[in-house]
């Protein structure tokens, strides 16, 4: 076990998450706009909220999530590395007669994430605000924290001008944080079964098939591609879900491997990793609705996975 991985999962652990995009909404119509563009209730926010949401194409497929935090006087939305570009270029399609403006500030900014369970008493021990709600954010001086995670624990996202990046991380390890690796975090982002866009989301999926029904609010009115997705909810017909699965094997297998149930496909590996803590692999699969109750056994050759 590697030092950032024991972090994450018992200590704290700091993060580089600087490629994660960063764009900047302003203008008197950023809160309508992105309303009527994301799967989440935009128009509610206060300065100090935030929420996590879907950029849907008109077909309900998922173009990019976004992390998305209310200021007075701007919205940010924070988003994966693979994305940004592609979400920075649909938005600003949509502005028409909007007073919207949109700038990209990936470059300008660092990200910086403290996660683990003692991520409190780490920023804690540097006199920094700790917002509660999950999304919610607070200055600490010329910088951001938000309650929002990489990897399904407890931890903030640190927003800073690039130039602060160094300076940052080095606060936050004296104060007791460990330095982790992408490699760490992505293990520990499985065993949580914490799905990424770009990996285990992608625009194959309909949104119910993720499971992130925290991304959708489905009393907000229109959006783009909300058709699809109340059709979804009104049928309830999905054929499969995003579902955690644990691998009785130390080779993880490769995404797109189909695992049985019988003689048929029960599921295809969306992403996975050899947990070291658990002995065993972790996963995260789209699994056909009919077997995807906890519990449930499927094989991946002579291993035996289970719906955890």
């Amino acid at each position: 076990m590697t030092p950032g991985y024991v972090a994450l999962r018992e200590g704290a652990a700091v993060l580089d998450l600087s490629a994660r995009g960063k764009i900047w909404a302003t203008g008197e119509d950023r809160a309508r706009l992105l309303h009527a563009m994301t799967t989440n209730h935009v128009q509610q926010l206060k300065p100090g909220e935030g929420c996590y949401a879907f950029f849907l194409n008109a077909q309900g497929r998922i173009l990019g999530d976004v992390n998305l935090l209310c200021f007075e006087d701007h919205f940010l939305l924070d988003t994966e590395p693979e994305t940004h570009a592609k979400l920075f270029e649909h938005l600003d399609r949509y502005i028409i007669a909007d007073d919207v403006t949109v700038e990209d500030r990936t470059e300008r900014m660092a990200t910086i994430a403290l996660e683990g369970p003692h991520a409190e008493h780490v920023l804690a021990k540097l006199d920094a605000p700790l917002p509660a709600p999950e999304y919610a954010s607070a200055k600490w001086g010329d910088r951001v924290i938000a309650r929002i995670n990489s990897t399904g624990s407890n931890g903030f996202f640190i927003f800073t001008s690039a130039s602060d990046k160094a300076a940052l991380v080095a606060e936050l390890v004296v104060a007791g944080a460990t330095p982790a690796t992408p490699n760490d975090a992505r293990t520990v982002r499985l065993e949580h079964g914490r799905p990424r866009y770009g990996e285990e989301i992608t625009e194959r999926f309909l949104v119910q098939e993720t499971g992130q029904m925290q991304a959708i609010h489905f009393s907000k009115g229109c959006y783009l591609g909300q058709e699809i997705v109340e059709r979804v909810r009104s049928r309830a017909q999905i054929h499969r879900v995003l579902r955690k699965l644990e691998i009785d094997t130390d080779q993880p297998p490769a995404a797109g491997t189909k695992l049985k149930v019988g003689e048929a496909d029960g599921a295809e590996i969306a992403g996975a990793a050899f947990s070291p803590a658990l002995g065993k692999t972790v996963a995260l699969a789209y699994v056909r609705t009919a077997h995807s109750e906890p519990g449930t056994e499927l094989t991946f050759g002579d291993a035996k996975a289970r719906v955890a």
